[in-house]
């Protein structure tokens, strides 16, 4: 068994490691016109088994552990649960500066066509991925025997319908689009769609163990707690900034006063563990946190020191954590390959041609449709979490695992390119994405899309 001081030498190894291969893809995938994120979610499936580990099995057995051998049994190694503990942190902090820098303003102005997208880009993906999870589970080893065909549908339904929350919050931030009507509404449409996501999770999970007590008390708890944030938590924080008014200078360290700073992660924290704790999950917690904490300097200052040892330190844990459980191997069977190209295709059609019409119907352009369509249908963060949860629940087998991580990596790849089609044709038209919509550019504001667009961001500032 290693020993604490083991462990922790082991873990700056992996770090260092996950760090250095993030830094070596990101050169390539930029010229390939994509995100950040993209670059570090490539280095978490490079480092897993389908690729270092089909290069040098060895290495990547001893650098990422998986399992440990006591008295003849194997167990989880500790040092992927360390890995794993520091990705959730890591995903939880991200998810409340995402938060932080939402704009809700934006969001009520459009708020019908907000609802109306949101429900038709999660309306029909779950039918699409119903159908495709019913016929998986009967024609195919894909799903375990814990669970029936009608669970398998909303499993597959639920991995389907997702969108990548938090990718997606890094995709539009880098982009400049925080500020613009469809970064907004593709946000908001995210947030809706990936609630009744883990909805329909929670039920599966609570009828594969027999307890659907647990997936009413997500929904109520739930529910009052968005209501509880909104009316009683936002009035209660608006006291920080005046707190930190007082300190600032006094019990401060470069103007950022710790007392207030202390209670922004308690809050944090503890809206995290409540959500995951009721069984909607942490990062929703952290996102409503993050949404009801009070604008001014204080919250400026918390995500100007925050986010940098959070996206690039502590959320590439997590990323890699994915990778370890991902095996391309298992796509060799020719049934498990076509099945794969069966599931991408839904999901991309699914996703992209629901939310891309709805928002051509209610009255967006088609570049700003389209757009918008091709943001949301990037499923990344949030569909390794869906999947990770359903591999460690025994619902799904290892092959419905890589199949869907998979898509996931496709479709969160291709996500980027395909918006950047969308804004450079705006802006070959004199165009550019706004708050209001589409709208002309000011002439010397304009910048070719093509270089990285008119704002670049760092992640979520």
């Amino acid at each position: 068994m290693p020993s604490f001081l083991d462990l922790t030498l082991h873990f700056f190894l992996q770090m260092a490691v996950i760090l250095a291969a993030y830094r070596l893809v990101w050169p390539l995938l930029k010229r390939l016109g994509q995100m950040q994120v993209v670059a570090i979610m490539a280095a978490g499936f490079l480092l897993g088994p389908s690729v270092l580990g089909a290069v040098w099995p060895s290495a990547q057995r001893w650098l990422f552990p998986a399992t440990l051998v006591i008295g003849g049994q194997s167990i989880p190694h500790p040092s992927l649960t360390v890995l794993y503990v520091v990705g959730q942190l890591g995903l939880v902090l991200y998810m409340f500066l995402v938060g932080a820098s939402f704009q809700t303003k934006i969001l009520t102005e459009h708020f019908r066509v907000a609802g109306t997208t949101a429900a038709a880009g999660l309306g029909v993906p779950l039918a699409l991925g119903a159908v495709a999870g019913y016929l998986l589970f009967t024609h195919g080893d894909y799903f375990t025997d814990k669970i029936h065909a009608w669970q398998a549908a909303l499993f597959l339904a639920a991995a389907v319908g997702i969108t990548a929350f938090p990718v997606l919050a890094w995709i539009i931030h880098d982009s400049g689009l925080h500020h613009t009507r469809v970064g907004t509404m593709t946000l908001a449409c995210a947030a809706f769609d990936d609630a009744w996501s883990w909805i329909l999770l929670a039920v599966v999970v609570a009828s594969a163990k027999g307890n659907m007590n647990s997936a009413v008390f997500a929904f109520v708890g739930g529910v009052g707690f968005v209501l509880f944030m909104l009316v009683v938590g936002r009035r209660l924080l608006r006291l920080l900034n005046d707190w930190a008014e007082r300190d600032s200078g006094r019990d401060s360290d470069g103007g950022l006063p710790l007392g207030p700073y202390v209670v922004v992660l308690l809050v944090v924290l503890v809206c995290a563990w409540f959500t995951d704790w009721s069984g909607i999950y942490s990062v929703f917690g952290a996102f409503l946190a993050g949404v009801v904490m009070p604008r001014g300097r204080l919250l400026d200052t918390v995500r100007e020191r925050t986010e940098p040892v959070v996206a690039y330190l502590l959320l590439p844990a997590f990323f890699v954590y994915a990778g370890l459980n991902t095996k391309l191997s298992l796509l060799l069977h020719p049934a498990a390959l076509i099945a794969g190209v069966a599931i991408l295709a839904v999901s991309f059609v699914g996703k992209f041609g629901a939310v891309s019409l709805t928002s051509r119907w209610q009255g967006m352009s088609w570049r700003e449709a389209g757009a918008m369509g091709a943001l949301a249908n990037a499923r990344g963060l949030m569909e390794l979490v869906l999947i990770n949860i359903g591999l460690t629940q025994g619902l799904i087998t290892p092959t419905l695992f890589t199949i869907l991580a998979i898509m996931t990596i496709v479709t969160t790849f291709v996500a980027s390119p395909l918006f950047r089609l969308f804004e450079r044709s705006a802006w070959r038209n004199g165009m550019v994405f706004g708050a209001g919509g589409e709208t002309a550019a000011p002439a010397s504001s304009r910048a070719d899309p093509r270089s990285g667009g008119a704002v670049t961001r760092l992640t979520v500032r």
